[in-house]
């Protein structure tokens, strides 16, 4: 029979994964960690006997997404060395830059998530895709996936919907859907982000040219600086299925189920992120911290380098506790609060929120999607600029 999931699948290994995993790839990753970070550690968030049932009955591992490669090599890492599990991985396809890099990627359990196409292979790509991971866990495997399409960028760390439309793209009941995944959110936390001064200028280039788009290299860059970069302490925290609270949620507001696909998958969202923000890991700012981000400043290198927008950009890296109480602290705080504020107007954003605040706006699904008729705080963007 041919496999209708060639195209993305990973690779099926049989026993050569455990050769490859014990004898070559978690010697690597163990090395990497030697000397990339100062310590990397799985904990748990809740009850960890409930968690390590969630993963012996198979785990959907939905996680913030820090870094292209190393968010799933180590989560994998230490789950196959604690628990001898290894979840099948979904990356971008924009990532297989090389045709090794692909053969060796889906090697190692990754699959492919297609990305790139017009709409309507988008939505053939995502009943595909959503077919796949359904064959997966089916069968009793583990799976991890980001919360969202591409890194945060800015740290907001909130799931995409969807992201969680795909998993249920062909559902009669969402909730009933979600729960047969078994999703299981992990907070990640790296104490440096390596690819922070990248993805400042990334900022930069796309505010002074909207059309501005990565190229493969740009990819490939930021694979090997979040392989080869210093990231501290870096914490993987797991916490428990989201079902009970899917359960709760629905006895508490049984009408749930009766609201528009995008509203009922917007609170499950709201679930994950409250796990994942609860998991995240503190740390105190360090008295070199300063001098650390001049060191990622300098690491930038583009035409008309704005580095008031770049300081502030970097920051967006750092937890608001860790801002110092001082003049400069104050001046940090209001820097970024400024270009929040400029921001609004520069990108023609405020006047659109007004416009989007109109009881009489109405109009075809396709148009307006769940905006009109005064309902302007159900975007998921907007209530941050009234905020």
């Amino acid at each position: 029979m041919k496999d209708t999931f060639e195209d993305i699948r990973a690779y099926r290994t049989g026993g050569l994964d455990v050769i490859t995993d014990f004898l070559l790839v978690f010697p690597f990753l163990q090395i990497l960690a030697w000397r990339t970070t100062d310590s990397l550690r799985l904990d748990y968030l809740g009850d960890r006997k409930r968690i390590e049932e969630d993963i012996r009955h198979g785990a959907f591992f939905m996680t913030n997404h820090r870094d292209i490669v190393m968010d799933a090599a180590w989560l994998s890492y230490k789950l196959r060395t604690r628990y001898f599990i290894r979840p099948f991985m979904g990356v971008g396809d924009n990532l297989f830059a090389k045709p090794w890099i692909e053969h060796l990627m889906r090697y190692l359990r990754c699959f492919a998530v297609k990305r790139g196409a017009g709409a309507h292979a988008q939505l053939k790509n995502a009943k595909h895709l959503s077919a796949y991971i359904r064959h997966l866990r089916a069968k009793g495997k583990s799976i991890w996936l980001a919360q969202r399409e591409g890194r945060a960028k800015d740290s907001n760390d909130l799931t995409q919907t969807s992201v969680l439309h795909m998993l249920t793209i062909d559902a009669t009941d969402i909730y009933e859907a979600i729960k047969e995944l078994n999703i299981c959110p992990v907070s990640i936390t790296y104490e440096y982000d390596p690819c922070d001064y990248l993805k400042a200028r990334e900022m930069q280039l796309k505010r002074d040219n909207p059309r501005w788009r990565k190229t493969k290299r740009d990819d490939v860059e930021s694979m090997q600086t979040g392989i080869n970069g210093q990231k501290g302490r870096v914490v993987y925290r797991l916490t428990p299925s989201i079902n009970p609270e899917i359960d709760a949620m629905l006895a508490a507001h049984p009408e749930y189920r009766e609201l528009p696909v995008n509203d009922q998958l917007q609170h499950v969202c709201d679930i994950i992120d409250r796990h994942i923000h609860a998991g995240y890991e503190i740390y105190e700012r360090g008295t070199k911290f300063d001098a650390y981000i001049d060191s990622r400043l300098a690491l930038i290198d583009i035409p008309g380098k704005d580095e008031d927008f770049l300081k502030e950009k970097s920051f967006d890296f750092v937890q608001p506790d860790a801002i110092q109480y001082s003049e400069k602290g104050a001046n940090q705080f209001m820097i970024g609060c400024y270009n929040e504020v400029i921001a609004l107007f520069n990108s023609n954003t405020f006047p659109m929120t007004w416009i989007y605040d109109e009881d009489y706006l109405t109009g075809p699904s396709w148009a307006f999607g769940y905006l009109g008729a005064g309902n302007y705080l159900n975007d998921g963007y907007i209530p941050n600029y009234w905020s």
